[in-house]
């Protein structure tokens, strides 16, 4: 009988022949199996009985088997990246796989990594000046206190990315989501926002100055402590949005006052916090 155990489990395993982890599983369970039917024969049940009593006991196992299998084959196929210290400037990356890589204290300047998954990379004191990151998913990604200059960002995929105290003149974020990013301590002067969605981001103590926000979308952003002046919002849709109040200096209520809202739409909160500052609203919208 121990034969035809075997021999069903063959069969339920066929088509996973050579993943480790379901041949571990085979072996573990035909273990258990042959314990079974030991159990139910002492029992007083007949060979056939106990056969089929043993096969009933595991449940669904093709289910089983085939879960096991495709996560074994997932992780098989995620390559471990470490280029660390490396010098790889203007290398092809471009699409692909790379699941929390190391690309540490390496030269990048001017590399290809459109198109890619680098969700949890870290890239920490490596050179990026003009990379090219267009559609990459770099959620979780470490971009923090990087020179990024001319680097591109258009399409991204950005969710809880960091790029605190980074260099970002002449960086492109265009027809980019950004959830839960943190751009804070940063100098954005010369950084280019286009068609963007801001969406729990932290702008705290970095410079915006003269930046177009035009036509874009702020959701619960923050922008404590950033430089505003000049800034403006023209026909932006704005949301739960935190502009600092009461423990300001005048210079920064002066600040507020020249930026630009003409056309914006935005909820009642942010509008009052704003009228407070005696921004000009007049040709606002509020929702």
């Amino acid at each position: 009988m121990s034969e035809k155990l075997n021999s069903y489990l063959n069969g339920v395993f066929a088509p996973y022949e050579g993943v480790k982890s379901a041949t571990e599983l085979k072996t573990d369970l035909l273990s258990d199996l042959q314990e079974r039917y030991r159990e139910l024969k002492a029992e007083g049940k007949d060979d056939e009985t106990a056969f089929e009593m043993t096969i009933d006991s595991i449940g669904d196992i093709e289910q089983t088997v085939m879960e096991v299998a495709n996560l074994s084959r997932s992780l098989e196929r995620q390559v471990v990246t470490n280029f660390s210290a490396s010098n790889l400037a203007k290398s092809d990356f471009a699409g692909v796989t790379a699941h929390k890589g190391q690309f540490k204290g390496s030269a990048l300047h001017g590399s290809d990594f459109s198109g890619a998954d680098l969700t949890g990379s870290s890239f920490a004191s490596s050179d990026m000046r003009d990379a090219n990151f267009d559609g990459a998913n770099l959620t979780d990604c470490s971009l923090s206190s990087l020179d990024l200059s001319n680097a591109s960002f258009n399409k991204s995929i950005l969710v809880r990315t960091n790029y605190s105290k980074s260099g970002l003149i002449g960086a492109k974020f265009i027809d980019a989501k950004l959830t839960d990013v943190n751009l804070t301590m940063i100098d954005l002067r010369k950084t280019i926002f286009e068609n963007c969605i801001f969406d729990g981001v932290e702008f705290k103590s970095s410079d915006l100055t003269g930046l177009c926000f035009d036509g874009q979308t702020f959701i619960g952003v923050k922008f404590d402590k950033a430089a505003l002046n000049e800034v403006s919002f023209k026909g932006a849709t704005l949301k739960n949005v935190s502009f600092p109040t009461s423990s300001w200096s005048k210079k920064y209520y002066r600040a507020i006052k020249t930026i630009c809202f003409d056309g914006a739409m935005m909820d009642k909160l942010t509008y009052a916090a704003l009228k407070g500052m005696e921004a000009d609203l007049s040709k606002v919208t509020v929702r």
